[in-house]
């Protein structure tokens, strides 16, 4: 991993979390177990994310909600054109301060949580397919911005996202790309409809590591470097990249939507509030949780969060 990538996660992680963490009570802090929380929304939570102001999850009808003192509050209604698109994926800047997200008919969106505002840079190249992933790296105002296209696109930017400076690529066969992460400003990963695992170290070409034989759908992947990387998929597969070789670990049956793993430790969940947690040399174990909602997203921090269907969120 990058000291790039290192200090952006490391700050999120702990920055974002002790906001969270200030947010509930002494006793709920202290809890090792799951437990569900109180949901401003009934739409499907796609994704979450830690930023500098703490956590934010994004969702169906194009909902944005903030963690805050007085438990989860919507922040935004409507997606970044107010037309109630679907957000499917978010990320944030190394320094935490903007948050974009991503959707159908070619949502984009840019939050700044510190402010409040809203940046609208939806329809890149005219393109209104859905997009469903997005990473950015870089500071607020000056990010490169990484779009997964369902159509088998990558959309990029260079400079924040503005009018006139995105591009294209198709990396591979042209099925959904279906998740993205980079590791460094121009260094990542993607997961493709096709059972194909790209890495690029430019961000603009891409070339295919894997995964020979996969057998099951790809949906989530955590690119921590070139030689450090996880993907979630069907059949409980968490596959492991270590620079040379791909290794497939079992976890039953459950789809598993999304993954993150640091240092070894990590969380997957998915389908029927299927959770499983990684301890550094042990493996991953399956935890209890107070939900049989398909779950879709999860973060880590000293709050550690799962979103997902019908607007269930749940923490640790």
């Amino acid at each position: 991993m990058s000291d790039t990538a290192l200090t952006r996660r490391s700050v999120l992680r702990t920055t974002g979390a002790a906001v969270a963490a200030a947010a509930v009570p002494a006793s709920a802090q202290a809890s090792s177990q799951w437990t569900a929380v109180e949901s401003p929304t009934g739409n499907s939570l796609y994704d979450v994310e830690y930023t500098s102001a703490g956590a934010y999850a994004v969702g169906g009808g194009g909902i944005v909600l903030e963690r805050t003192e007085k438990g989860w509050q919507k922040v935004l209604d409507g997606g970044p054109t107010g037309n109630g698109n679907d957000v499917y994926g978010a990320d944030v800047t190394d320094d935490g301060r903007r948050l974009w997200f991503v959707g159908s008919s070619g949502a984009i969106g840019e939050y700044d949580v510190v402010t409040g505002n809203l940046n609208d840079h939806s329809a890149p190249m005219d393109v209104t397919n859905n997009f469903n992933d997005v990473a950015v790296t870089g500071e607020a105002g000056e990010a490169n911005v990484y779009v997964a296209g369902d159509s088998g696109k990558m959309y990029y930017s260079f400079e924040n996202g503005a009018a006139g400076t995105w591009e294209y690529v198709t990396p591979a066969s042209g099925s959904a790309i279906n998740a993205v992460d980079f590791y460094d400003d121009r260094k990542g990963h993607i997961v493709d409809g096709n059972q194909t695992v790209l890495h690029t170290q430019d961000g603009a070409t891409w070339d295919k590591i894997g995964l020979a034989d996969a057998n099951y759908n790809l949906y989530g992947v955590d690119s921590d470097g070139a030689d450090d990387v996880w993907v979630s998929g069907g059949g409980g597969s968490i596959y492991r990249w270590n620079g040379s070789q791909w290794r497939r670990e079992d976890n039953g049956d459950p789809g598993l939507r999304d993954v993150e793993v640091e240092d070894g430790d990590g969380l997957t969940v998915g389908g029927g509030g299927a959770l499983f947690d990684r301890d550094a040399g042990e493996g991953w174990a399956q935890q209890q949780t107070p939900t049989g909602a398909n779950l879709k997203a999860v973060v880590r921090g000293d709050t550690d969060i799962a979103v997902g269907a019908g607007g269930t969120i749940i923490e640790r």
